[in-house]
C-alpha cells in the first residue's frame, strides 16, 4: 500500500538518515519532507544530492515538502528585506522538491489582524506574484495549509488552480468546523497533513486516537481532487510510544485502515 511518514515523526533538525530508514523499515513507501520546516535554513546542493541518495538506497519517493515561513527570511513579512529573503527561502525549497522528485510544497500563510492586516495581504501577494514563475519552471505546486479559511478562500480564489491549493491538516481542522470548510474547497485539495488531537490541542497523535471525524474525512477525501497516497504528519511527542520502530509500525497499521476507508468511500461513490 502506497502511503507517506513525515520525516520529523521525533525531530525536524540534524541528519534526517536514519529517519528515512526507520520510515521505509515500516513499510512507508513516500516521504513528507518536514525537516527544517520552520527555520530559515537553506538547503545546499550538496545536502539534496545526498538526500536523493538516501531517497533511492531505502526505496523512498517524495510525496511532498513543507517549505519554511522561515523566522528572519518570512515570505509574509511586512520588512521588505526579511520577505525579499524569504522568498528566496521558499524558492531554495521549490528547486529542492523538484530535483528530489516532488511536485508540491506546503506553506503556511498565517494572518494579520488590525492596522497590520493590509499590509500583511499586500507582503502575501507580492511573494506569490514573485514565487510563481519559480514554481512553474520547476513543475512545482504551492499548497496553503488551513489556518484562518477567510483568508485561505481569498488566496484560492486570486490565484489559479495549477501553482496553488488547499493542503488540509486534520489537527487543525479538528475544531468543529474544518471539515465544513474541506468540503467547500474540496476541488482545490492537493496536499494533506493526517493526524489526530483531541480538538483542544495540535498533538499530532496517530489518527484514530482523537477526536477528529474520520469516516466523514474519508468521504470526502474520496470525493476530493486528491489523487495522491495517504501522508501522516503525527509524531511521538504527544504520545506513549518510547520505541520508535513501535511508533511507526502502529503508524503504519492505522494508515492503512485510513486508506482502506478512503478507498471504500469512493467504491460506493462510483458503484453504478
Amino acid at each position: 500500500m502506497l502511503l507517506s511518514m513525515t520525516t520529523d515523526y521525533t525531530t525536524s533538525h540534524g541528519c534526517p538518515e536514519p529517519y528515512l530508514r526507520r520510515i521505509a523499515e515500516a513499510g512507508f513507501t513516500h516521504v513528507h519532507w518536514c525537516h527544517q520546516w520552520n527555520t530559515d535554513f537553506l538547503y545546499g546542493r550538496a545536502e539534496i544530492a545526498q538526500i536523493r541518495r538516501w531517497l533511492d538506497a531505502f526505496h523512498l519517493q517524495l510525496l511532498d515538502l513543507h517549505a519554511s515561513r522561515g523566522v528572519e527570511k518570512c515570505w509574509v513579512s511586512t520588512r521588505e528585506y526579511a520577505r525579499l529573503a524569504g522568498v528566496e527561502l521558499v524558492s531554495n525549497r521549490i528547486e529542492m522538491t523538484a530535483r528530489l522528485g516532488g511536485a508540491v510544497i506546503i506553506l503556511h500563510a498565517g494572518a494579520a489582524e488590525g492596522d497590520e492586516h493590509a499590509a500583511y495581504r499586500d507582503a502575501l501577494h507580492a511573494s506569490l506574484e514573485s514565487l510563481a514563475p519559480v514554481a512553474r519552471e520547476h513543475g512545482v505546486r504551492i499548497a496553503i495549509e488551513n489556518g484562518d479559511f477567510r483568508e485561505i478562500r481569498d488566496i484560492l480564489t486570486a490565484y489559479p488552480a495549477d501553482y496553488l491549493g488547499l493542503c488540509y491538516d486534520s489537527g487543525h481542522g479538528n475544531d468543529g468546523q474544518g471539515l465544513d470548510e474541506l468540503e467547500a474547497l474540496k476541488d482545490r485539495l492537493i496536499s494533506v497533513h493526517l493526524h489526530d488531537n483531541d480538538g483542544v490541542k495540535d498533538l499530532h497523535r496517530i489518527p484514530f486516537y482523537g477526536t477528529v471525524d474520520w469516516p466523514r474525512l474519508a468521504g470526502i477525501l474520496a470525493a476530493s481532487s486528491y489523487t495522491q497516497c495517504l501522508s501522516s504528519e503525527a509524531n511521538m511527542h504527544q504520545m506513549s510510544f518510547t520505541d520508535e520502530a513501535a511508533y511507526l509500525t502502529e503508524a503504519y497499521s492505522k494508515c492503512c485502515t485510513l486508506a482502506e476507508m478512503v478507498e471504500a468511500a469512493r467504491q460506493v461513490r462510483y458503484t453504478p
